[in-house]
């Protein structure tokens, strides 16, 4: 397999953009960074906790350089040689040699922006959109800032490899996609969607349906379809015969990573309490699933972390998320550690106590619904370590369909990364007492809307199945189909799972089934008072208005990730949200209405009827997400999802308007830790400043540190399966 970037076509060859459709993809003048504070949490560990956390957090950071190869072919590389630069001399040091160069201030400030954002982002793409970002500065600047190192021959001959990449915004690489929609390195080029389905009813017949997760697929010059599974340990290929087709299922994809992290879990592991058998079995079951590769270990992991009740250090590893596979069955990596807030977690809790009787509040019948309520674990934590390209507020995981019905998932929000707020965010496309609504309740709201999105959203609603011994897990000849009022006529087959039958779909369905529940459920003044919000029957307080008001003005703004030219959208949360805002609109009845035209536009809520007409629209559309969801009725449910993602003219005009008032979306300085000579842990925070996230990342990969020679590693890695 070839250690560098495959050929690339020379930037003349690339479609011409105008100066106003380059300026989208420019890195911003100024991106918003937040502090992911964690100080006064980590302290209150144990030192064996803080132990335990320290070896998870550099696990998960070894298994996040996997994110680099994932993104762009251009990533490893850039990355090494960022990592080099800064290693070498902070920017302080690097600023007046450069600028003594030639290089302008703003041109400096340009490729620190550039350097934060894509260290942010763990890649050249935008975690949140998938869409390509280049230096606002010129190649030129670019060269003559790395020109001004002390190790300029040896970095300007790397960068002269891959700077042709770094600013090609020609159409095929401006995404992820596929079929010459964009560019995704879990796929060398020429696969085509119809070798991926094939491959994913090789997994799905042999019984390996979530096989996919940890995997790329290729194609080789001779015909032959390689299925590289991301394992510490490389064993030789063994090939199939399928359909016509030879696969080869491979071994050893991201080896350095995976036995980085592999070998941290296991020191990890040496901390854990006698006391805690489940956690000791999810870290010997990631252990085996990260050197061998075989899913099903990861799965014994993901058993193993459900049963895990209450520990004071939460950690979840692996591929878990398939939102940038443009196929949606393969998963990108991320590992988080994080300390549980105990008083935040208990207000959770009654949430989960009174799950049952909210889950039957629900509009779809009981049948459609999981025969026992799987109590889950649902707490609050502070976020030690996330590593991935982005940081999500809240989780609910496994993803694994089986284990998600048959043992459980655990819920969590992520409490300092709800609170880190951006002060120069501007407000747009509200009316001005709406903006002071918002302002007041956005953070209220939010924490209402994620707690049930994640427990009551993604905890509800039941696969309909048919098992391996010809049995089924519901009446099939008695349960009635609440759309058509006659027999259940399909339902998931052995090996199906639901991101296979539905694919690149899934993901943005899934959540935005979740986004209605809590849309509907939000305007119950039991869960309200959980929240420590009091209202009567039939009263829309602020923050229910508030919650329903962040939804249609995030489905206006979801705009900006929809593709025209390929009729795409990029991602899957945000065209969740122009769904509901497309079924609120066509609810009728002055609900929800979009006055004005341009950056002057304006998307209006009518407050009295958010109980009558709008819920009863959320109820109808949240019934038929859910049923078609439940029946594996792929036909129907992306007849549906398909006509309501669809983009109209006057919302293309719209469109416009959301990408001229986008704001940068922020980023995130995390802290390192560090453990002495004397064996004790520290957190070692930076500022919230390009330089400050610039200055974690030498810190956490520095070559004395505990994940030295991983840098090298990533310089090697190009598009294809790591070389052994």
């Amino acid at each position: 397999s070839p250690r560098t970037p495959p050929p690339h076509p020379p930037p003349q060859q690339a479609l011409k953009m105008s100066a106003a459709e380059e300026e989208v993809f420019k890195t911003p003048l100024s991106t918003p960074i937040c502090l992911l504070d964690s100080t006064e949490a980590f302290g209150g560990l144990t030192d064996a906790e803080k132990l335990y956390a320290h070896h998870l957090s550099c696990g998960s950071w070894s298994g996040a350089l996997c994110c680099l190869v994932q993104c762009s072919p251009e990533s490893p590389p850039l990355f090494a040689l960022l990592h080099s630069l800064f290693s070498a001399e902070p920017p302080a040091r690097l600023q007046p040699k450069a600028e003594a160069a030639g290089v302008s201030a703003e041109d400096w400030n340009a490729f620190m922006q550039f350097t934060a954002c894509f260290l942010g982002n763990m890649g050249n793409y935008l975690s949140f959109g998938d869409t390509k970002f280049v230096p606002r500065c010129s190649r030129a600047s670019f060269t003559s800032i790395l020109g001004a190192s002390v190790n300029a021959a040896e970095l300007l001959a790397r960068w002269d490899a891959i700077a042709d990449r770094v600013y090609d915004l020609s159409a095929g690489c401006r995404q992820m996609g596929l079929e010459g929609d964009g560019i995704s390195t879990y796929y060398s080029e020429g696969i085509a969607k119809a070798d991926i389905e094939l491959v994913q009813a090789f997994l799905t017949e042999g019984g390996m349906g979530d096989q996919a997760y940890n995997t790329r697929l290729f194609r080789e010059k001779g015909g032959v379809l390689r299925l590289c599974v991301a394992s510490a340990e490389a064993r030789e290929g063994v090939e199939h015969e399928f359909r016509g087709e030879k696969i080869r299922v491979e071994y050893g994809d991201h080896a350095p990573f995976m036995r980085a992290l592999a070998d941290q879990i296991e020191r990890a592991r040496a901390s854990v309490p006698s006391d805690r058998g489940d956690q000791a079995e999810m870290c010997d079951q990631y252990v085996k699933a990260f050197r061998g590769g075989n899913i099903e270990d990861h799965k014994a992991s993901q058993r193993a972390w459900v049963k895990d009740k209450a520990p004071p250090v939460e950690s979840n590893i692996g591929f878990i998320e398939s939102y940038r596979d443009p196929f949606g069955v393969r998963g990108e990596f991320e590992g988080f550690v994080a300390v549980v807030n105990r008083e935040q977690s208990r207000k959770f809790q009654v949430l989960v106590d009174n799950a049952m009787e909210f889950i039957a509040m629900l509009p779809w019948p009981a049948a459609f619904e999981k025969d026992t309520f799987l109590r889950p674990d649902f707490t609050a934590l502070d976020v030690v370590s996330f590593a991935s390209s982005g940081i999500p507020a809240g989780i609910n995981i496994p993803n694994y369909d089986d284990i998600r019905q048959d043992i459980g998932f655990k819920n969590v929000s992520l409490g300092n990364v709800l609170s880190a707020q951006s002060p120069s965010e501007r407000i747009t496309f509200l009316s001005d007492s709406d903006v002071a609504v918002f302002k007041e309740w956005r953070g209220k709201s939010f924490e209402v809307q994620v707690a049930i999105h994640e427990l009551l959203g993604h905890g509800s609603g039941k696969l309909l199945r048919e098992e391996a011994d010809g049995g089924f897990n519901f009446d099939h000849e008695a349960v009635e189909h609440p759309l058509t009022g006659g027999k259940v006529l399909t339902w998931y087959k052995p090996g199906e799972t639901w991101d296979g039958k539905f694919g690149a779909m899934s993901s943005s369905y899934e959540e935005c089934r979740a986004e209605c529940v809590g849309i509907f459920l939000c305007c119950e003044p039991k869960i309200l008072k959980m929240f420590g919000h009091e209202a009567s029957e039939g009263e829309v307080t602020d923050v229910v208005y508030g919650n329903w008001l962040i939804m249609v003005r995030a489905g206006l703004l979801g705009l900006e990730f929809y593709t025209p030219s390929s009729g795409t959208w990029r991602q899957a949360h945000m065209q969740a949200r122009y769904v509901i805002l497309r079924v609120l609109l066509e609810a009728g009845g002055g609900l929800v209405s979009i006055q004005g035209e341009g950056e002057g536009a304006v998307v209006s809520l009518d407050r009295s009827k958010i109980l009558t007409v709008g819920r009863e629209a959320i109820g109808a559309f949240l019934t038929k997400l859910n049923v078609y969801k439940a029946t594996a009725d792929v036909a129907a449910g992306s007849e549906m999802y398909s006509a309501l993602s669809a983009v109209p003219e006057d919302m293309l005009a719209l469109r416009q308007a959301v990408l001229a008032a986008k704001q940068p979306r922020k980023l995130f300085v995390q802290p390192v830790t560090r453990c002495g000579d004397d064996g004790k842990v520290t957190l070692q925070d930076y500022p919230a400043t390009p330089e400050g996230l610039i200055a974690s990342f030498v810190d956490r990969f520095s070559d004395d540190g505990p994940l030295s020679g991983l840098v090298e590693e990533v310089a090697k890695c190009g598009q294809f399966p790591y070389p052994n």
